[in-house]
């Protein structure tokens, strides 16, 4: 019984695993298919490349770009092609324009303004921790201070 159970886990990760690959006879159109698939974003799982997704559009796709190689476009027309009917949400990594500026200066506003905050925490938190007196307070405090040590030494 404690047998089977590694080969069940072989046979879940080769299934999980199950994308399929197409292979072209020149091995300069091989890589730029692997490129290009490595290149897209999977429309469904989003945080995936088409070539890592085992989504049905991710498969389309891949076979829409393998046919496409074979037809003699370029990695470039490819690009296009993509981009006209899905977006420049499609590349993994979009051009920067007006319409993706925010993907890509998003994250650079956000730490900012978590900087930001940050330092005005803190400044308000040094600010808090100090008490400000004027001389005539600090000079009565000082008195007070000096009077009661007196008198401590005194009992």
């Amino acid at each position: 019984m404690k047998h089977w159970l590694p080969l069940a886990l072989l046979a879940l990760s080769l299934q999980a695993k199950a994308v399929d690959t197409y292979r072209l006879p020149d091995p300069a159109q091989q890589k730029t298919y692997e490129s290009i698939i490595s290149e897209l974003r999977c429309l469904v799982c989003q945080n995936q490349t088409i070539a890592d997704s085992n989504a049905e559009l991710a498969a389309d796709l891949r076979r829409q770009v393998f046919e496409m190689l074979q037809q003699g476009k370029s990695k470039d027309e490819i690009h296009q092609f993509m981009t006209q009917r899905y977006g420049d949400f499609v590349l993994y990594n979009p051009p920067f324009k007006a319409k993706t500026g925010l993907l890509w200066l998003g994250p650079l506003v956000f730490l900012m303004i978590g900087f930001a905050v940050l330092v005005i925490f803190q400044r308000r938190k040094k600010k808090a921790g100090t008490v400000v007196f004027d001389k005539d307070k600090q000079e009565r405090i000082r008195r007070l201070l000096s009077e009661n040590t007196e008198n401590g030494e005194q009992s």
